[in-house]
């Protein structure tokens, strides 16, 4: 992991910044995918919920004193979406069967490509372990597919959600999370 990265978990204080963060992640990182109807599209799909944040379940990294990416895991059944998506659910999942959720991973766009996903993707894997999930899920846009790719993580279904307007192209990604141990993960 990067040294100059530390991480903590969200509290309620950090919304504003949080939401600040996601959007500007939306409207530059997603523009070389979507198109500006897309991009306007997934500012309504995506977006912080703060379930994961009154869960304990959602870390914030920085570096220096600069917010340079956010993202947590849930053992809740909603996948992906903000507070105000459709269709979300609070129904804990079940470790022996389901899998746990990577959910609302965001980098800052002066920050990517300097571990900041990696290291978020390593905090939500270890926790949802350690919470007994053998397996875990995300719903990944265009742009954070070629990260969790190269996390181990394999697409188990292309689809599109147009509920913002316009047909967001995702990909539900999956990875097991058996056999790891606090020496890998």
């Amino acid at each position: 992991m990067n040294a100059a990265l530390r991480h903590r978990h969200a509290r309620r204080d950090d919304l504003d910044a949080l939401r600040e963060l996601m959007q500007r992640a939306i409207d530059e990182l997603q523009h070389a995918f979507l198109s500006p109807a897309q991009i306007a599209a997934s500012r309504h799909l995506m977006g912080l919920d703060t379930q994961l944040v009154d869960d304990g379940t959602y870390f914030i990294v920085e570096r220096g004193d600069a917010l340079a990416g956010c993202g947590g895991w849930s053992r809740r059944a909603t996948l992906y979406g903000g507070d105000a998506t459709p269709g979300r659910s609070p129904a804990l999942l079940n470790p022996a069967c389901d899998a746990a959720r990577v959910r609302a991973m965001y980098t800052h766009p002066d920050h990517v490509r300097r571990g900041v996903g990696r290291l978020i993707l390593a905090l939500c894997e270890r926790a949802a372990g350690d919470a007994g999930f053998t397996r875990i899920e995300l719903m990944a846009t265009l742009a954070g597919e070629p990260l969790y790719r190269t996390a181990g993580y394999t697409v188990v279904e292309t689809l599109e959600d147009a509920r913002g307007g316009a047909p967001v192209p995702l990909r539900l990604m999956t990875k097991s999370l058996a056999g790891r141990s606090a020496a890998t993960s």
